[in-house]
């Protein structure tokens, strides 16, 4: 019996080692982040330079605005790169114009790299505020200045519409280019009130007349109505508005 009772205290007396040297190391590795935490802070070497052009590097930007970029990261020139809380600064990118997605990296030791991925438009929106841009998920872009763009107008949206409902807008306006292909170059207006329903405006014989078309078939109606044009201007010379929907005619409109 005075065995094993010996026994047992002796594991009992490793055991309690064992753990206060993994407290001892836990302690010590925690001191040891905190000095080193607090070195990349106050260390003048990790510091974003306020009057340098390399502090801060922006890649990606053509049409948002550069300042509201930089304006983000202002409050952090002049502190530790390690202090810029980068999780924050993304958000706060992602909530500025044009901008679809951002990254902010630390490059060592006292640098930030940020980089822009840029929403592209695919046509533009009238309204009675002005006109601006749209993107392919139906995101509303204020127009930049000096930029030059080729696009048609998308009618039949409205400025106080949900982002989904101008989704479904602008995704009929794409199906509608796609099926067109080349032949979209003649259109210069697309109203999509009605996804089921569009109504264009395109430059036939260099006269702007509107047509009406179904959900499909966009390309082969067109091209229909146009080999079929002399003939239909003569029957109707004063008809601007043409009813392609119904597959074996063509329906003029005053």
């Amino acid at each position: 019996m005075a065995r094993e009772s010996k026994k047992s205290g002796g594991i009992r007396w490793r055991l309690w080692l064992g753990l206060a040297l993994a407290g001892l190391i836990c302690v010590s590795t925690a001191m040891a982040a905190l000095k080193t935490f607090a070195f990349v802070l106050t260390d003048p070497r990790f510091t974003l330079a306020a009057n340098s052009q390399e502090a801060l590097v922006v890649q990606g930007v053509n049409y948002a605005a550069r300042a509201k970029v930089l304006n983000v990261f202002a409050v952090d020139l002049g502190r530790s790169a390690f202090s810029v809380p980068l999780a924050e600064r993304r958000r706060r990118l992602l909530a500025i114009d044009w901008v679809q997605d951002a990254s902010v990296s630390r490059v060592w030791p006292n640098r930030l790299v940020v980089r822009i991925r840029e929403r592209r438009p695919v046509a533009f929106v009238s309204f009675r505020s002005g006109p601006m841009l749209v993107d392919a998920e139906g995101v509303l872009l204020g127009l930049p200045p000096r930029a030059r763009f080729a696009f048609p107008v998308i009618d039949g949206l409205r400025e106080e519409d949900s982002d989904a409902r101008r989704r479904e807008g602008v995704s009929a306006f794409l199906r509608f280019q796609r099926n067109m292909g080349y032949l979209a170059n003649d259109v210069s207006e697309v109203d999509v009130a009605d996804p089921n329903s569009l109504r264009i405006v395109a430059r036939v014989e260099n006269r702007a007349v509107e047509l009406i078309l179904p959900d499909a078939d966009f390309a082969a109606r067109y091209q229909n109505f146009v080999s079929h044009y002399q003939e239909i201007r003569k029957e109707s010379p004063d008809a601007t508005t043409f009813d392609l929907r119904l597959e074996d005619r063509i329906t003029a409109r005053q």
